[in-house]
């Protein structure tokens, strides 16, 4: 029989393809309050960001994909695939960004599907194990656990528990680690989650990148331009810019190393834009559930799996990336709860079949709106026509009475369902000693302060306590020991010469720990040098390690204390965290 080799080398290579679509290496990219309106593809002209505009040409971009308002809703929507308030998800700190520990992640469904799996960057969705990323399916992190950082140049990190140095300016070196994580697992499945910390404050970006637009003329302005401080814009635009950079990298290396065609690259940020800027005509920012804060760029590029250049003008959501990213991996989503989202594959298959009905929901504390492919209602019964009316100017319910019925009947099902599942108050403790990671760290993030202790700022996420004088005074944090060991204590703190000497108890139970602080150590506070405009958020410092010694703990529940019983200066001590480490 004669052979046409020329039908069976098409047919060999459709086949190779084919077994590539199946099982794509994955690389997610989140950028930190960077709104629609950041990127150069979308009109803006006051900055350039052509590697992100090359990914969408060589992919498809969702015009209307929605997020939640502030970062850990919007995290935690994409890891699982369903609304942040069903899993426990209602601050941004202090403990109320934790997933619950049942929830199931796209990194758990990846990773017992053979993938190896790495975060790096901003977590945000809780810290002590089993909220720790490495608990939620990551092999490998590297970065922080807090909501936001307060120096991003060679700051302290984690990596998999373990405190380490940073190297650089921070979104350069989470690049470097997740391009040498490619490296390394180049030959075999691989998911990455970069997950950016800018343009997120403080305002922090290199020289290199504030001198291209330090004094730049503004040409596009947001609607309220008596709102917007000038720099803070240009700052944001410059870390943008950045990140840009810091996709293109990505993108080369793949290309390098053959990788280009056998991985989805996926692209987003987590909320509207932490000011007011340009964001096409959109009304709000950051912390609104008005379409300009929750609205952000997505893009998907996968050569030869999905279209290229192409637009879709369906709506979607950060709880469609779950199934969306299983169905293309040929993964089942075996999740532990039914999911909210939907798989986008029908859309990028070109099936176009999804539900023209189907409704999106922004959620904040009080603040809570419906979307649906043309309209936006909220909670307050005010409706308005996102087609014609971007900036919600005119409250049209009045015109479309059954649209604003339907809407409203969604808004009233959501309350009653999934913001019902938020309990009235939380009783989950913080995790100490979990048997499967041997470090606990508690952060003053997590503490209460009794007495005249202070936080060095009203954002806990990155502040220290300062102000202990009195022996009364204490800090606790509510814990369950969940393993009896003996844990090794170390607290990170800061002290002058003069106030040396104070005698710290720690106590759980039982239990008692006394040690006594010796050796000053007081470095001055440092961040206003890197900032290019004034900072909301606590200015940091260096801390030194105190060996408490060693404390033994038996499985339960209460507080955890630490407390000066002598003070024989003018102080305790500033107070920054304490680490747990289970010894044999």
């Amino acid at each position: 029989m004669k052979v046409n080799y020329k039908i069976l080398i098409t047919m060999t290579l459709l086949s190779q393809q084919l077994q590539s679509a199946e099982r794509p290496n994955v690389v997610i990219v989140l950028a930190d309050d960077q709104g629609w309106g950041e990127l150069s593809l979308h009109g803006n002209t006051n900055l350039e960001t052509p590697h992100i505009d090359r990914l969408a040409s060589e992919g498809v971009q969702f015009r209307h994909f929605f997020v939640q308002p502030v970062c850990s809703p919007t995290r935690a929507e994409f890891l699982t695939g369903r609304y942040h308030p069903r899993m426990g998800v209602y601050s941004t700190s202090a403990g109320g960004e934790r997933m619950d520990t049942d929830e199931t992640t796209l990194a758990d469904l990846f990773k017992e599907a053979g993938y190896r799996t790495a975060a790096f960057g901003k977590w945000h969705n809780g810290m002590q194990y089993p909220y720790h990323p490495n608990a939620r399916g990551f092999d490998e992190f590297y970065g922080f656990c807090s909501g936001h950082w307060g120096n991003y140049m060679d700051p302290v990190l984690e990596r998999n528990g373990q405190l380490v140095q940073g190297s650089g300016y921070l979104p350069d070196d989470l690049t470097n680690r997740a391009l040498t994580y490619i490296s390394d697992n180049q030959d075999h499945p691989f998911l990455v989650y970069l997950s950016m910390n800018t343009p997120h404050s403080p305002m922090q970006v290199t020289d290199e990148w504030w001198e291209r637009y330090r004094g730049r003329e503004l040409r596009m302005r947001g609607p309220l331009p008596h709102l917007e401080d000038e720099d803070h814009t240009r700052a944001a635009l410059a870390m943008c810019a950045n990140i840009d950079w810091n996709v293109g990298r990505l993108m080369a290396h793949l290309k390098t190393l053959g990788l280009k065609e056998k991985t989805l690259f996926i692209y987003f940020s987590d909320n509207g834009p932490n000011g007011h800027r340009w964001n096409d005509g959109m009304k709000g920012i950051k912390g609104s559930v008005a379409e300009g804060g929750v609205r952000v760029p997505f893009i998907m590029s996968w050569p030869g799996a999905i279209a290229s250049g192409e637009s879709i003008a369906d709506i979607a959501g950060a709880i469609d990336i779950l199934p969306t990213l299983t169905e293309a991996a040929g993964i089942p989503a075996r999740t532990n709860y039914p999911l909210d989202g939907v798989s986008l594959w029908p859309l990028l298959s070109g099936n176009n079949s999804l539900d023209p009905e189907r409704v999106l929901f922004a959620s904040w504390h009080t603040r809570l709106s419906v979307r649906d492919q043309r309209f936006r209602l909220h909670q307050d019964g005010d409706l308005y026509d996102l087609l014609e009316d971007p900036g919600q100017i005119e409250d049209v319910s009045g015109r479309f009475p059954e649209v604003t019925a339907r809407l409203s009947e969604a808004l009233e099902h959501f309350r009653n369902t999934v913001l019902a599942e938020l309990p009235v108050r939380d009783e989950r403790p913080f995790p100490v000693g979990h048997p499967d990671f041997p470090v606990t760290q508690l952060p003053a993030r997590d503490a209460i302060s009794h007495g005249t202790i202070q936080r060095s700022n009203r954002f806990p996420n990155s502040s220290f306590f300062t102000h202990w004088r009195r022996t009364g005074d204490f800090l606790s944090w509510d814990v369950e020991v969940l393993q009896k060991g003996r844990y090794r204590v170390e607290v990170y703190y800061t002290c002058p010469e003069a106030d040396t000497g104070s005698t710290l108890e720690l106590r759980f139970g039982d239990q008692r720990l006394r040690g006594t602080l010796v050796e000053a150590f007081n470095p001055p506070l440092r961040g206003m040098e890197h900032d290019r405009v004034p900072r909301m958020e606590s200015y940091v410092k260096d801390f030194n390690a105190l060996d408490l010694g060693i404390i033994e703990l038996s499985p339960g529940r209460g507080p955890l204390v630490l407390q000066a019983t002598e003070v024989p200066g003018s102080q305790v001590m500033d107070f920054r965290q304490m680490v747990l480490t289970r010894v044999p």
